[in-house]
């Protein structure tokens, strides 16, 4: 679809949702409205999004969607027309739009259910829309029209003191979504009046480099309006007012604003283009709009003003931040810009750990974990995340995010700091189920360039399961650990722990059930038992060493492992019985496609009907999450007339079935 026009785009989407709504029996803007959300879910634009009209006088909503965070809520509605090029959607019409959303959210905190049919699509949405008032720090108001508006950019707004942004989807961005293959698109920064700036010529065709002074207000701005969008090609996110930097940067925007330019070593960004005003002479002067804009260092900075203009209401009038931007060929930014990063850093000691943070790995880590929820075990019935960091500060920018104290501990619930860990913690679970100990113990860095080597060699496709073994594998070495200190393992203890993790493994042949582990969110008292029983033996291995060998350097050796693999011990009996078949090694490292292709299979044996069963059982004895009665729904719905479902829509189906499972549902037989 890639060289195809706006109008002939506009009249295939016409018949592509004409021929859906016969299939399904609904409506062209029933069907319209799904093909929009399950587009933007499949670019990651929308998250556990879900279909559902209600209109009265003054409001009208299509649907809703929360956030994998449950920090943003996001309502919908649609403007369908079966001539779509006759007319156009006038910005007062979107302003109507966007209007009627947020009077419904006001009737929901109202209690606008109360007036609703119970068993009906609009109850659901109602009471989550009600309950997630109560708990997000901002809501997203998108119009969807395959109809070309005349007016697209409006300002944030707020309500009842969260903040409101709008969106709006029109015939003319889902052309340019649909043709460009983009999974996000490019941040777009008009200057009006254009920056003052100076150009850099460049012996290179593939970057050219333009210096400049951006008003504080504006930058701000910028971070306010896209958040971490602004910063995805950055090594970290924002790490707080923690460090002396950071501190430094708000004293100075608090009691010396107007010093900020001579203090602060300013921003460095890339774009995908940058527009230039030229002078008399051709010489470029000033900069009228950068496209694809990212800040690649100068981060903690950008979102410093922000938060200092929204939470410490500091003046940014007098504030200047320079700024070098580099216009980088498309085709090049995975190359140019970690070195961009890396040279320019001088602010925070970056690590080789923070420079893999976009790495394509670590970025589906992320994107698997934000959205799978851990088992509820300990009686309370709350889900919760394990929260990985992929960019250092990631877990602190997100509890800043939320406003309020109910707020916060709503994201420290769904967020457990016990449950957070970092990309060099990652490689130290998997590098010890690995049997790799004298590399874990070789520190942080040193052992994640090592990981980062054999994750290049094996490529893993990251998937749920992938995800929920390595969670498994973190499971089980904090539980090591705190066998190890109970043994008095002192400050050996990261040594012992890796060693004995990895002997673990050896003596079990990796038959350990992280399936099992990641099921029950905690290890066998079989295999605690095992492992307090084998602890002593491995440290007393580790900390005696060859002689002359420090033992530090004695752990890092792999003779050291040798040493600890001949440790004599024996698996006991109980241990023995939980054991799987078939090892882990290779079903956990590398054959992620057989996963994933099992997985959909799993979906697809579930009968059709049964999905919508599920549906009408969680209404009539109110389990399950509004939004999760309607997945499965909709899951049901797609799969009787042949239609895909969404991968992440299909992980969140096969653990809301799960879940009611365990609730007390049982299949038809």
């Amino acid at each position: 679809m890639a060289n195809v026009g706006l109008e002939e785009y506009a009249r295939r989407l016409l018949a592509e949702v004409q021929a859906t709504a016969e299939a399904e029996e609904s409506t062209d803007t029933q069907a319209f409205t799904h093909r929009v959300l399950f587009d933007l879910e499949e670019a990651g634009v929308l998250t556990n999004t879900f279909a559902a009209y209600h209109a009265a006088r003054g409001h009208q909503i299509h649907g809703y969607g929360l956030g994998d965070t449950g920090e943003s809520l996001d309502l919908f509605v649609v403007d369908y027309k079966v001539r779509p090029l006759e007319s156009k959607l006038t910005r007062s019409q979107t302003q109507t739009f966007f209007k009627r959303l947020l009077t419904f959210a006001q009737r929901c905190r109202d209690s606008l259910r109360q007036h609703i049919d119970p068993s009906s699509d609009e109850y659901d949405m109602c009471g989550a829309v009600e309950k997630a008032l109560t708990e997000v720090a901002q809501i997203r108001l998108f119009v969807f029209s395959n109809r070309v508006a005349t007016g697209t950019d409006f300002p944030p707004g707020e309500f009842d003191g969260i903040q409101v942004i709008h969106e709006v989807w029109d015939l003319a961005r889902l052309h340019r979504h649909a043709t460009s293959g983009a999974l996000s698109e490019p941040i777009v920064v008009p200057f009006d009046p254009p920056l003052p700036c100076v150009a850099a010529p460049s012996s290179e065709d593939d970057h050219s480099v333009v210096l400049a002074v951006l008003p504080g207000e504006t930058l701000a701005a910028l971070y306010a309006e896209h958040r971490t969008r602004l910063l995805e090609l950055n090594v970290r996110s924002f790490l707080q007012v923690r460090g002396a930097v950071n501190r430094g940067i708000r004293e100075t925007l608090l009691h010396a604003p107007g010093r900020f330019l001579a203090y602060n070593n300013g921003i460095t960004a890339t774009a995908s283009q940058v527009d230039l005003v030229v002078g008399p002479d051709g010489a470029p002067t000033h900069i009228s709009r950068v496209h694809g804009l990212q800040i690649v260092n100068g981060g903690q900075t950008t979102a410093s003003l922000h938060y200092a203009r929204y939470q410490d209401k500091a003046d940014l009038s007098q504030v200047r931040v320079q700024m070098k931007l580099t216009e980088v060929s498309p085709e090049r930014l995975a190359e140019i810009v970690p070195k961009i990063s890396e040279y320019s850093n001088t602010q925070n000691r970056v690590t080789q750990v923070d420079f893999s943070s976009n790495h394509k790995y670590h970025v589906a880590v992320q994107r698997f974990t934000r959205s799978l929820w851990a088992p509820a075990t300990d009686g309370s019935g709350q889900e919760t995340h394990w929260f990985y960091e992929r960019a250092r500060g990631q877990y602190t920018d997100g509890l800043a995010e939320a406003k309020t104290e109910t707020q916060k501990q709503t994201f420290k619930r769904i967020n457990p700091s016990r449950q957070k860990f970092t990309k060099a913690d990652l490689a130290k679970y998997v590098h010890s189920w690995n049997q790799l100990p004298y590399l874990v113990s070789r520190m942080a860095q040193k052992n994640f360039v090592e990981f980062m080597l054999r994750i290049d060699k094996l490529q893993p496709v990251v998937d749920v399961t992938y995800c929920q073994r390595l969670i498994a594998m973190a499971i089980l070495f904090k539980a090591v650990d705190r066998v190890a200190f109970a043994h008095g393992a002192g400050s050996q203890k990261s040594l012992v722990t890796t060693y004995t993790t990895a002997r673990l493994s050896l003596a079990t042949n990796q038959r350990i059930d992280l399936d099992r582990i990641w099921r029950e969110q905690r290890i066998s008292p079989a295999l605690e038992a095992a492992i307090d029983d084998l602890c002593p033996r491995v440290m007393k291995a580790v900390i005696t060493p060859l002689q002359g060998t420090h033992v530090g350097e004695w752990a890092k050796k792999p003779a050291c492992w040798d040493a600890v693999s001949r440790v004599l011990w024996t698996v006991p009996e109980d241990l023995v019985e939980e054991l799987r078949e078939t090892p882990l090694d290779e079903e956990t490292l590398g054959a992620g496609e057989q996963r994933e292709k099992l997985a959909v299979e799993e979906l697809l044996a579930v009968p059709a009907d049964q999905w919508r069963t599920i549906g009408q059982w969680a209404k009539e004895t109110h389990n399950l999450e509004p939004w999760q009665r309607q997945l499965v729904e909709s899951v049901g719905r797609r799969l009787s007339n042949g239609q895909d479902v969404p991968d992440a829509q299909a992980l969140q189906a096969l653990h809301a079935r799960q879940e009611a499972l365990r609730q007390g549902y049982v299949p038809a037989s």
